[in-house]
This record gives C-alpha cells, structure tokens and sequence, in this order.
C-alpha cells in the first residue's frame, strides 16, 4: 500500500501524470488526515444528537452553532467526494474519470443519506414556523449515519498489522456499549419531557418538578437507569409507568441480549484465540504421556519426548513450517537464503564452492530446534541427512563394547554433524547429541547428491574438503583407540580411496568418488542394423563408458567412427534425447 500511495498523487492540489487536475488521490496522507479529522467531529455527533432530542433546554446556543460548524465540515466533505478517485470492485483499477466518480457517487444511496444528514433540518423547521421541535426533533438523528465512518475505520484498523487486534476488538466492544448506554438514556429522557402527565412518567414518580433541576442531573438518573437495564441488575428505584416506557425498555432489553451476546461471544474468541497455542501444547503433552505409558517406554526417553513437544511450540517451529509453506517457492527460497546462506558458506564443507550451489542447497532446507540432552543422529541409523548447527553445540558420542558411550567431540555453530555417514553411504558412526539448546537447518542425502552431481567443479571442492577435514579428524583422535578401531580400521578402504584423492587432485578421480556417480559402459555402432538381418549386430561395436552429457556422447562417436553424428538410436530405433534414460549395458546406433 506504501509503494502504491508513492505512486499516486500525495495531497489535494497536486497534479499528477496518473490522476486529472482536479482527482483527490484516497491513498494520500492529506487525505487520510482529513478522514480522521471528520471521524473526531462524528463522535461529537453521535453524543450531541441524542443528547440535545431528549431534552429543549440541552441544545444551548453554544452547541446550536457548533453543530453548524461541524455540518459546514461535511458539507465540504460532500464537495470533495466528487473528486475522490476510487478503485472499480470488478477490475481493481483506480477510476481517476471525473464523470464517473461523479455518477458513481450521485448513483448510490449513501449521497442523500449524506445530504440529508448535514441539512439542519430541525433548526429550519424551528425558524420558518416558529414552534418547538416535537416530533421534527427526530431528523436531528440523522446525523447518527455518519457513524458509518468509525465502523470502517475500525474494519482498517483491525487489518493493520502495527496494531494490536486485541486492544483494536476491546476498544471497538467498549464503543458500541457507551454508544448504546448514552442513546437509551436521552431516549428515555426524551420520553419523559414529552408526556404530558408528568408524574406518571420513570423519573417523574421519583423526582417532582424534574423538569426544573439541571440538564446534567436528569441526564445522569437516564443513564443510571440505562446502565442497570443493560447490566439486567433492576435495583427497581427507577422503573416504567407507562406503557410508551414499557414498550421502548422491551426493545431496549432485547436489544441488550443480543448485545451482550455479542460481547461475549467476541471476548471469548480473543481469549480462546490468544491461549489457542498453549491449548494444543497441553494437548499434544497430555498425548506423548499416555503414549509413554502405554509403550512402558523408559524415562529418559519420556523426557526427551516431552522437551522436544515443548520446545516445538516455545519457538513456534509447527507455525513457521506452516507459514512457509504456504508461500510461493520463490519467496520461500528467498527467505531461506537470507536466513541461513552466511552459515552454509561458513561450514568447511562448503567452503569455495560456487554461489549457485548454495543456493540450490539453502533453498530446500528445513530449520530444526532441539532441546538440551536430545539425541540428533543415532549411531547406527541409516544416513538420510546431515546437520549443519546454527547456534548452541552438540556432540559426537560412540557406544564402547560395554555398552557405555565415550565422548569423541564437540561441535560448534557452523560446524557439521553426520555428513561422514551421508558422504560414504554408510550408517552414521556416531550418536550426535545436543549439549544445549540447538537450532541446526537439515540437508537430505538425496538433495545434496542432486544438487552437487550436475557440478563437477563443485563436486570435487566439496570432496576436497571432507577428504582435508577427514585427515584432521584422524590427527586429533589418534590416540583414542575406540574411534579408530571404530571409524579408521572399520573403513580403510572407503579412507584410502578418499586419501588417494586427496593426493592425485584428480577431478575424474573424485568424480568417481560420488556415491550414485559409478559410470555406465555402452556399446556403441556405427549405424542400425537393417531389418532383414538375422543377427542383432552385425558390425563388432565398441564398449565405452558412458560420458555425461548427449553432446560429449556425439563427440565420442564421431572420434570412434570418423562420421558426423545427427542422432542417437536405440537397438529398438527410438532416438534417445536425454542421456539419464540410458542404462549400463545398452547398445547404441549413431546416424
């Protein structure tokens, strides 16, 4: 809305290339100024029309030319109307068409409530005939329709995220029940003044001569009655005496039920709304112990259990998983690269590789908080994923022969946790723990095979560094025997291949190194066998290993064959596009 008022004209006078001469921008700060100028003349309304009804002598000269004042105010209100553009409900443009405004305006029934509203009409028909108000006094609640002004005020507000929705609600609740409070009152003292027989009127059996006591004393009894009424409390000192009262405090009573009604109902909805979090945590806890229970599982379990359920809705995990969900994935990678791109580039496994692939890789991440003492990769597991930690500390514990575990090493923010089992395929050497509370972002094995396959450049930085990270392991747990027994004499063959490419620097070397990567062999011909041939290949071919893309493939085959290669066939004649549908052992026709 900000950006969009930048580019519509921003006051009354101005002229702008998008708007006429003459057009009001509705977005302008002038104008939103002026809107909340008339809102504070239109409570001033809603008080002064009933209150001067109820009672001739209340509509003091003072307040007689502060209602013209503030009708001039509305009429110049009406003025600007025509020229305020609007935005059509079908297209959602802004309509800057002078005519258009002007009829769309004129169309609609909310002009000659306006109009009407800002006539004095009671003042008028004061002045030509001469008589007091009686039942004229009536069109002074005319002005009452520019209260539609605070309700849509209100319906804004409650959509502008820098206000608080429960204070905005409260505020509005508040409002309606003054307004209703202050409007039975002077119509009960408007009923009053007018009966004829004084005495048999609510105030009047309790107070003689009413009539002849102040404005603000009558005015307070009214809403001393209009309060007990509202609140159903009916202490009975003040009640009606005839049937016009009667009448009017049925349908003041019903109207309070239903107003009451409304009030709780909304109360209700904000307390529920505001506590709605702290309800389902209660319930997913009461959950997790009776599934406790009923498994007889073990107590340290329980607890962890219970912290992890606990920690999940303190830091409203569920809600943000659900909030960036719902975004587009544009957006959502957008914000994903803002919150953890600087940490990925930190982690040494990472570290030199080109932006692209930390993009790819910080786009599908998935944030994670543990609590203190939660396990985050069990020993043994099978790798699905790698950690990279964010903020706190976890650490590498393995399982002795007795049972027992031994302490291998901490690891900090922007270090890494269970890449070793997710880099060689194997089940994770170590259980990770979380010393404290822990926020790590997740990267599945299958999205890091597929982001750093297709980057062979990327591909062999990203081994050199676990190969480099892999030899200073070693240095620093030497001398403790159950790691090596564990981690070096269990897998020296997968660490001499890795340490041989360390040493080679050979990027087909490491290229083979990449779980998934083993190459294919093919057998490639000259051209297709005819269709009356009886034997399946009638030319000797030659096995090759299948390189990576369709264009080094060509190439391949025309260095073999001597030919320019216009396509590629299987023994079937399909031509081949992509070269992920060949499989290892196929047969390959060039024409």
């Amino acid at each position: 809305m900000a950006a969009r008022s930048e580019l519509l004209r921003p006051a009354f006078g101005e002229a702008s290339p998008s708007l006429g001469r003459f057009v009001i921008n509705p977005h302008s700060c002038s104008y939103r100024w002026w809107h909340m100028f008339l809102i504070m003349l239109v409570l001033y309304s809603a008080w002064a029309s009933p209150f001067e009804l109820s009672m001739e002598k209340a509509a003091s000269i003072a307040l007689v030319v502060t209602d013209l004042v503030v009708d001039v105010f509305f009429a110049i209100d009406i003025a600007l109307s025509f020229f305020v553009a609007y935005h059509d409900t079908s297209t959602g443009l802004l309509i800057t068409d002078c005519r258009k405004i002007t009829m769309r305006y004129l169309k609609r029934p909310c002009f000659a409530l306006d109009v009407a509203s800002t006539i004095p009409l009671q003042i008028i028909y004061q002045l030509v005939t001469g008589k007091r108000q009686g039942l004229w006094g009536l069109l002074n609640l005319l002005r009452l329709w520019r209260l539609r002004r605070v309700s849509k005020l209100f319906a804004r507000v409650e959509k502008d995220i820098r206000f608080n929705y429960l204070w905005t609600r409260l505020i509005k609740l508040l409002c309606v029940t003054l307004f209703a409070l202050h409007f039975a009152a002077c119509i009960y003292l408007w009923m009053a003044f007018n009966y004829k027989i004084k005495e048999l009127t609510w105030i009047g059996s309790q107070i003689h001569s009413f009539e002849d006591r102040s404005v603000w004393f009558c005015y307070t009894c009214a809403v001393y009655w209009s309060i007990t009424t509202l609140a159903t409390v009916g202490y009975g000192d003040l009640h009606a005496t005839n049937i016009g009262e009667m009448l009017f405090s049925i349908a003041f009573m019903l109207f309070n039920m239903g107003l009451t009604s409304y009030i709780i109902g909304n109360i209700t909805n904000l307390v529920v709304r505001e506590t709605s979090n702290t309800f389902k945590m209660r319930d997913m806890v009461q959950r997790v112990s009776e599934f406790v229970s009923m498994n007889r599982l073990p107590e340290a379990m329980r607890e962890q259990m219970l912290a992890s359920v606990q920690l999940r809705f303190r830091t409203d995990e569920q809600l943000q998983q659900e909030m960036l969900s719902e975004l587009p994935k544009a957006v959502r990678s957008g914000v994903m690269k803002h919150l953890f791109k600087s940490a990925v580039e930190s982690c040494y496994l990472f570290q030199g590789v080109s932006d692209s692939l930390i993009v790819q890789l910080v786009a599908e991440m998935k944030a994670e908080f543990f609590p203190p003492k939660a396990n985050v990769i069990l020993e043994n597991e099978t790798s699905t994923d790698c950690y990279i930690i964010i903020s706190g500390e976890v650490e590498a514990l393995t399982t002795l022969a007795d049972g027992t575990e031994k302490h291998v090493k901490r690891i900090g923010p922007q270090g890494m946790a269970g890449e070793i089992g997710v880099m060689f395929s194997i089940p994770q050497p170590f259980t990770i723990r979380s010393r404290r509370l822990t926020q790590v972002v997740r990267i599945s094995h299958i999205h890091l095979l597929q982001a750093v396959q297709p980057n062979t450049a990327d591909g062999y930085i990203v081994f050199s560094n676990f190969i480099q990270y892999l030899e200073s392991l070693k240095v620093q747990t030497k001398d403790v025997a159950f790691v090596s027994d564990h981690l070096w004499n269990g897998n020296s063959m997968v660490l001499e291949r890795a340490t041989e490419v360390a040493v080679d620097e050979s990027k087909e070397a490491a290229h083979k190194m990449l779980p998934c990567k083993e190459p294919k062999r093919v057998v490639i011909h000259e051209q297709l066998p005819n269709a009356t041939s009886t034997a399946l290949h009638p030319s000797p071919g030659k096995l090759v290993l299948l390189p990576d893309s369709m264009q080094e493939l060509m190439k391949l085959s025309e260095k073999k064959f001597g030919k320019a290669v216009r396509g590629i066939l299987t023994v079937e004649g399909a031509e081949v596009e992509d070269i992920e549908v060949i499989r290892d052992g196929d047969h390959l026709f060039f024409s």
